[in-house]
């Protein structure tokens, strides 16, 4: 099932400002809640489908993403983003929906017997990938190797009694107005409610060691210069949390041959005046290979073909771009006497004279008809 526009799920305008879409999730978290709705499987997906479309329009560089490439953009497919959200993500953004600063969650908002503490994440963790213009085109498996903070085998924890395992330590504090509640995050334990029974030697205070593992990532076609994919749990683990992500930046590594344009790849073709004016069969190269095309009798300088369908994919369906080859008519600038004298002997041949009339169409009309 294909997914919904994230405007239409928050059912707000692209041009809606932050406030305005807090606003709209607030009202669909609430509406949809799980403690309003027990065993109600539709009301978790809404609410699940809400979190996610919030988790993207809130962000303003995930936004800017979704905004011009839509779904793919963002991790809509494939593995990657905001289609992996669990209960704990989506419950960990309502400290700044609902202005908790960091707990209460929904069991308090409601009255209900939830009230645990705000589930803590462990850092992102950020890789840059470069690419080919042929990975970029088709999409691509890589395998990179990553060092990652791991909770250690054998690692066993035991309730903060700082905290009493809630993650929070609470001050009552006599005003004019009475007694005034304030929490805050429990510096033994950082919010996780635990702290370290046994550990492995090799572990640190908080029982995790540093891993290197190899991890296989499966980037889209399309993918574009400075674009941020993620993958969601592979970054550090924390106690009493949930893994951070792995955010992978793009690099294009830009290609000597072939120009990309969009979806669309262009390639300069330089031809001798003797093959565009008697026609002939070129060789040029392609994103897949090389390819065999038809230079037409009198072609002139300027001249652009296409090859259809052999540009890049477009990272929000199925369709690709195409190939735009350029025909620049080779003058050469150094000539033998005989050359020369050839040359001069077809000088005043009325067809060697320009005569472009109405059917040569301007630089400025050729790039009109091609973009």
């Amino acid at each position: 099932m294909a997914k919904r526009d994230y405007y239409e799920v928050l059912g707000v305008t692209k041009s809606a400002a932050a406030d305005e879409i807090k606003k709209a999730y607030r009202k669909l978290a609430i509406k949809y809640h799980p403690d309003k709705n027990p065993d109600n499987p539709e009301a978790e997906d809404k609410f699940k489908e809400a979190a996610e479309a919030y988790e993207v329009l809130s962000n303003p560089e995930k936004k800017q993403r979704y905004d011009q490439f839509g779904h793919q953009g963002v991790g809509g497919a494939g593995g990657f983003g905001g289609g992996g959200m669990n209960m704990d993500d989506i419950f960990s953004q309502f400290g700044d929906i609902f202005g908790g600063g960091g707990g209460g969650g929904f069991g308090s908002f409601f009255g209900g017997g939830g009230g645990g503490r705000r589930t803590k994440k462990g850092t992102n963790l950020r890789v840059k990938m470069k690419l080919t213009l042929a990975e970029i085109a088709n999409g691509v498996e890589k395998k990179i190797k990553v060092k990652r903070h791991l909770i250690a085998d054998g690692v066993t924890f035991k309730s903060c009694s700082a905290c009493q395992g809630s993650g929070q330590v609470k001050k009552v504090v006599n005003t004019m107005l009475g007694q005034m509640v304030s929490a805050s995050t429990c510096g033994v334990c950082g919010g996780s409610g635990q702290i370290v029974d046994k550990k492995p030697a090799d572990a640190d205070a908080r029982g995790l060691i540093v891993k290197e593992e190899v991890i296989s990532i499966n980037i889209p076609g399309g993918v574009a210069e400075g674009m941020q994919l993620s993958m969601s749990g592979k970054g550090n683990e924390i106690p009493g949390g949930v893994a951070g992500d792995l955010l992978i930046v793009i690099e294009e590594i830009e290609d000597k041959v072939l120009q990309r344009d969009g979806n669309n790849v262009i390639f300069d073709l330089y031809v001798s005046f003797v093959d565009a004016a008697l026609g002939a069969s070129i060789e040029v190269p392609t994103i897949e290979g090389k390819v065999k095309i038809k230079i037409d009798q009198g072609t002139q300088s300027g001249k652009m073909l296409r090859l259809k369908g052999k540009g890049i994919k477009d990272i929000n369906g199925y369709t690709k771009g195409d190939q735009l080859i350029m025909v620049n008519v080779w003058t050469p600038t150094h000539l033998s006497r005989e050359e020369k004298e050839a040359l001069e002997a077809l000088r005043d041949s009325e067809n060697f004279k320009p005569d472009p009339g109405n059917s040569e169409k301007s630089f400025f009309d050729k790039m009109k008809e091609f973009f």
